[in-house]
């Protein structure tokens, strides 16, 4: 084994008993699980973290961030948390719920009217409800690009113009409220609500009212700041046994409130803890009302491997609440949500009754059937459901 191949960069951060009292003798029999399933997978490089609000995180990482130069993956590394990135959205219409300026069951043409050019064979457009945007069962499809098929064509569409040329060629695809079904065209709605009622970018609204208040203080969307440029994960995609490197440093354009989250592992850690809650932080409460908090994590409809991307695991019951997911599995209920854009796979998981989360990812998808990414995370959520995450 070469000296600095990517099994040799991996470390376990623990500190002794505060970690030991979170994970148990666990947390070394998951470390060789770990590292064997990102060896397997040809994974380049990868996070995993456990928290707890009052106990040391355990916190591994492993391989490399760049791999060309031979960069390993540490503490401050950068990902692209993709559509992780729709939570903190679904959080900022929640505050502006709170704040009076809208309802969940407001149309959503009433803050958007260029939806009124989109085709709906099932009723009025303006029946479409922003609580149907956040449960993905408004009936619009999933992708932002009704097709992509040239080099030449932006990563994302990058103007909210380009969208709005788009609406008059766009149709609701089933009756809306119906069934689940997951579009990342109805998250950029909902960032276009934000930035309407707010006066403020999204990028500038989630800052100053999310990422402020948490200390969030090197998240970011989009193209990352000079001085933190440094610390960004480059991405690859492994395909018939090919390595090849993602586009990197790349911008979300009007598509930044589904997928332009970029943070470090410790930054989302802050986030996790303020998903869990602590009475003792009155910080949290100024972003989002505990109440609230839990209003968005109980079950608006139950959902099936027939319209969902975001499926927890196997066996147990999938459902989603306000931009959240959620898998019970063995009397126990996870709340979640995952990502993948660019190369990058991620997930987080919050066992409520343990105040207990997770957090994974990968700055690599493997597309090969005996490298899989996606067979990789599913297999991590099974191991870690299973012992309650503990």
């Amino acid at each position: 084994m070469a000296k600095d191949s990517p099994s040799r960069r991996e470390f376990l951060y623990t500190a002794g008993a505060a970690s030991a009292s979170l994970a148990g003798t666990g947390a070394r029999d998951f470390h060789a699980f770990y590292s064997a399933g990102l060896q397997k997978n040809g994974i380049v490089g990868s996070s995993f973290l456990l928290t707890h609000p009052n106990a040391t995180p355990v916190e591994i990482v492993y391989g490399y961030s760049n791999l060309s130069k031979r960069a390993p993956v540490d503490h401050d590394t950068c990902y692209h948390w993709a559509s992780i990135t729709k939570t903190f959205t679904a959080i900022a219409v929640m505050q502006l719920r709170d704040r009076g300026l809208l309802n969940l069951d407001d149309a959503v043409s009433r803050y958007v009217p260029e939806l009124r050019q989109i085709y709906d064979p099932y009723g009025p457009v303006d029946e479409i409800t922003i609580r149907q945007l956040l449960t993905h069962s408004a009936g619009f499809r999933s992708p932002t690009w009704p097709w992509r098929t040239q080099p030449w064509q932006p990563f994302e569409p990058t103007k909210w113009s380009q969208i709005v040329a788009m609406l008059p060629y766009t149709n609701v695809e089933f009756r809306p409220g119906s069934r689940h079904s997951y579009s990342n065209l109805g998250i950029v709605f909902l960032g276009q609500i934000i930035e309407r009622l707010t006066d403020d970018d999204y990028e500038v609204y989630i800052a100053k009212n999310i990422f402020e208040p948490l200390e969030m203080h090197r998240s970011y969307f989009d193209q990352s700041p000079y001085d933190l440029l440094q610390y960004r994960s480059h991405s690859y995609f492994l395909k018939e046994g090919k390595l090849t490197e993602a586009s990197f440093n790349f911008d979300t354009g009007i598509t930044v409130s589904n997928g332009g989250l970029n943070a470090p592992v410790p930054d989302m850690q802050k986030y996790l803890r303020f998903l869990l809650g602590n009475p003792e932080e009155n910080r949290y409460q100024a972003v989002l009302k505990r109440s609230t908090l839990e209003e968005m994590f109980a079950k608006q409809m139950n959902i099936s491997s027939s319209d969902s991307s975001q499926l927890a695991g196997e066996g147990g019951i999938d459902s989603i609440g306000l931009g959240f997911f959620r898998h019970e599995q063995g009397g126990r209920l996870y709340v979640g949500h995952g990502g993948d854009q660019n190369g990058f796979l991620s997930h987080f998981y919050l066992d409520l009754p343990g105040r207990t989360a997770y957090l994974v990812v990968y700055n690599t998808d493997a597309g090969d059937p005996s490298q899989n990414t996606g067979k990789l995370d599913l297999a991590i959520r099974n191991y870690l459901f299973e012992r309650r995450l503990q």
